[in-house]
């Protein structure tokens, strides 16, 4: 029999080896390893190059997928790290955290009937690989005199600084934090994104010289009009923490807990960096029920099984396919025990001073014409969810810092920043020194453009600087 003449054909889609459930439960270790052993060159040859590149179509980055794949498949794995980084500042964290069933991977071509080319896994497991080979980003070919201040180490703020200091401008980052990463480090868990990974990216930005300021709060420790006057431009890549309101009867009992406060607690505890302010409930043997249907809630549930939950049920008023978390996540949280309640609109939290249960109405999605359809709760169908504790996950807001108004700074209804449009620069604010970008801009949302903000922010920053990149 001849050999199979296509390698889609001779190398099913797999993914680098999976730590058995069991295991992996037990800690806050990432549940996936890199490729060994060519497996990364096996996967990346099944690309069949279709020549209309829906994967680059399909990243928000516009990542020249197809090409560094072929890279990949010939060996050639610094290079590929130089081709990624061309438009990713940080593809071994996009390669762990990006939705890719959503994004690249979800239109591959290859992906009904043969499996889609598993793209973020090979990311990933070639950037860590030229790095631990001594790889790193190109660097600048000569340096300016002028300076940028960056407020927030979030992906945003990190990308900016690459862009920044590749073409020889100097970048300051500021961040209230102890450590860099924003969300990546304090809000996404370790078992999707061990924090060795974010320092590994600290200390490749600081050796292409980037400047970090941790510890220190804009406002508080520095005024922001000192940046604006000692600085040639600012880059705010501040984030969005607010916690959006349900106003559910009941939210303020003992025992309701909001999603990014208990996110960033457990982190902290993991870090070994907890305050007193980090109060981590106790979840052992405990009923636990998560409201919300996105990544967050995705990290609260999985979480919360590891901090030895007994039962943890998430609860979601669309169904499946109209969940806005990566199916990846639901099937890691699946796997691991959590118990999903679709079409289930949460009314209120019950208890007698403390949290018994919630409770829920069963709901139905009515098409009326507009893009998504709408919920509608069904008459005579509720029932109460037993639980001990409830995390609230229903999303998050900007919240512009005070001295946006002092600084002519505007912001839009929900508290965004404005940037760009009419003839400003492309994230540009009404400050004509002051950029924004990532959540701060859009509202919570995927890491991916958090990044690809931070890299267009950078680039109209130099447009206005006169400097060539």
């Amino acid at each position: 029999m001849s050999e199979r003449p296509f390698p889609f054909l001779k190398f099913a889609r797999a993914l680098p080896a999976e730590v058995s459930i069991p295991i992996r439960v037990a800690d806050f270790k990432e549940i996936n390893r890199d490729f060994v052993d060519g497996e990364a060159a096996d996967q990346a040859s099944r690309c069949i190059d279709c020549g209309n590149p829906y994967c680059s179509w399909g990243c928000p980055l516009g990542n020249r997928i197809p090409q560094w794949l072929k890279l990949v498949k010939d060996g050639r794995i610094e290079d590929a790290a130089t081709l990624m980084h061309e438009t990713n500042p940080l593809p071994e964290i996009c390669g762990r955290v990006c939705p890719q069933d959503r994004l690249c991977e979800g239109i591959c071509t290859l992906d009904e009937g043969f499996g889609a080319v598993t793209i973020g896994a090979i990311e990933r497991s070639v950037t860590d690989e030229a790095i631990k080979r001594g790889w790193r980003p190109p660097e600048a070919t000569s340096r300016t005199d002028k300076r940028v201040a960056i407020i927030g180490a979030g992906p945003a703020g990190l990308s900016a600084a690459d862009r920044l200091v590749r073409a020889g401008v100097s970048a300051d980052v500021y961040d209230r934090h102890e450590e860099i990463g924003g969300l990546l480090t304090f809000g996404i868990p370790a078992f999707k994104l061990e924090k060795d990974i974010v320092r590994t990216r600290r200390r490749v930005l600081e050796e292409q010289g980037v400047r970090f300021h941790l510890g220190v709060e804009i406002g508080r420790d520095i005024a922001f009009g000192k940046l604006v006057d000692d600085y040639d431009a600012v880059f705010m890549a501040t984030g969005a923490y607010a916690a959006v309101d349900a106003r559910l009867p009941g939210q303020d009992m003992p025992g309701v807990i909001v999603a990014l406060p208990f996110l960033i607690a457990n982190a902290r505890h993991q870090l070994g960096t907890a305050t007193d302010a980090d109060v981590l409930p106790d979840l052992r043997g405990k009923r636990v029920v998560v409201l919300g249907g996105g990544d967050t809630a995705m990290d609260c549930v999985r979480t919360s099984v590891r901090l030895g939950a007994e039962r943890v049920t998430c609860i979601y008023r669309r169904d499946e396919a109209n969940m806005p978390g990566s199916r990846k996540e639901v099937r890691n949280a699946r796997e691991e025990g959590v118990i999903f309640r679709f079409l289930a609109q949460p009314l209120a939290i019950v208890g007698n001073g403390v949290v018994d249960g919630v409770e829920i109405a069963e709901t139905r999605l009515v098409e009326d014409g507009d893009e998504r359809a709408r919920c509608e709760v069904i008459k005579n169908s509720s029932q109460t969810i037993p639980a001990d504790v409830v995390i609230l996950s229903f999303g998050f807001l900007a919240s512009p810092p005070e001295w946006c108004a002092r600084f002519g700074i505007e912001t839009d209804d929900n508290g965004r920043l404005k940037a760009g449009g009419g003839s400003r620069l492309p994230l540009q604010t009404s400050h004509a020194k002051v950029f924004a970008g990532g959540d701060n801009v859009r509202g919570a949302d995927l890491v991916v453009r958090a990044v690809l903000d931070g890299r267009e922010a950078a680039r109209s920053i130099l447009s206005q600087l006169n400097v060539v990149a």
